[in-house]
């Protein structure tokens, strides 16, 4: 399992249950890593797409313990339940793409973390661990800078060293 995510110079990864920045190059890059995979979700990333649709050409599978089946997504109501579902799937075909809740929870078992590092500060509520600075995680990656709408971003990889098993 991996995690997928865009991070600001403090880590910060979301604003009022949505992205601080709109760039167009880590869009493209989140559909292009996604696409045709299985992406998780909490309840609020859910809620916060257009519509509260899940995301198209992927199976969606949403932790909600309280929430109502669907016929678009997978709902499942636990941590085990959630275990047992990506267990079904190969693993490096598994993304979590928030939120900050999850990303938390799931981090220890996800065996890389791709992070669109953005050269900003986006007045985050919602941060991810700063990988930097932990012990577990090496950064395998770094792309050269690039500049798009105006922001300069670098696409990086870090490698948990021991992750847990599911």
């Amino acid at each position: 399992m991996k995690a997928i995510l865009h991070a600001d110079k403090e880590w910060g990864i979301g604003k009022k249950n949505g992205l601080m920045f709109s760039i167009p190059a880590d869009m493209k890059f989140f559909r292009e890593t996604t696409t045709g995979n299985v992406v998780v979700m909490g309840s609020n990333t859910l809620k916060s797409f257009p519509g509260g649709k899940p995301l198209k050409n992927r199976t969606n599978i949403v932790l909600y313990p309280d929430g109502e089946d669907r016929d678009d997504c997978k709902i499942v109501r636990s941590l085990n339940e959630l275990f047992e579902e990506i267990k079904k799937y190969d693993k490096d075909r598994v993304f979590v793409i928030g939120g900050a809740m999850l990303y938390k929870t799931l981090l220890p078992y996800c065996d890389e973390v791709l992070v669109t590092k953005v050269e900003a500060v986006g007045g985050a509520d919602a941060y991810f661990e700063n990988l930097d600075e932990n012990d577990a995680f090496k950064l395998i990656y770094s792309s050269e800078p690039v500049e798009t709408n105006g922001y300069e971003v670098k696409f990086t990889t870090y490698k948990n060293l021991a992750p847990k098993p599911y």
